[in-house]
């Protein structure tokens, strides 16, 4: 599988976000943090992670919130998923919210999130009267029922 080149600068102290295994879809992403952050149930904040790219024309990068976070302390990124778009050149940052009903403390280094890089097309609209009918048509939240 090709891989595409991503330019990256680090300047926080923690590794580069790699991915865990080899079929991974998504690379761990740490928060770089002067002292730990305690966040009070319902509580968000934005954590700096010391992260910068550039990505290739037609990719974006996705931040998406870490499973196990989510199940195990409640906590998860906003705004999900968080869209890099490959013209932004500012730190990548990421909203974390505690869910739960404790506080939660994040440490320096801790991952926070995952980010995934992928291909988006960019669509050109085309103005009509009317769209084509489809068995679905203008079904939408639960149209389909409950069981």
């Amino acid at each position: 599988m090709e891989k595409v080149q991503v330019k990256i600068v680090n300047r926080g102290p923690h590794p580069l976000p790699a991915y865990s295994t080899e079929q991974s879809a998504g690379m761990d992403l740490r928060a770089w943090l002067g002292e730990p952050v305690t966040l009070q149930p319902l509580e968000r904040t934005l954590l700096h992670t010391g992260i910068y790219i550039a990505l290739p024309q037609g990719y974006e990068c996705q931040i998406r919130p870490r499973s196990g976070l989510a199940l195990k302390r409640g906590l998860t990124v906003l705004n999900t998923p968080g869209t890099i778009d490959a013209d932004y050149r500012g730190e990548v940052c990421v909203i974390i919210a505690n869910l739960s009903n404790e506080p939660q403390t994040i440490e320096d280094g801790e991952r926070i999130c995952q980010m995934v890089v992928a291909r988006h097309e960019t669509v050109q609209w085309q103005p009509v009267d009317a769209l084509d009918n489809t068995e679905r048509g203008a079904g939408g939240f639960g149209h389909t029922g409950s069981k």
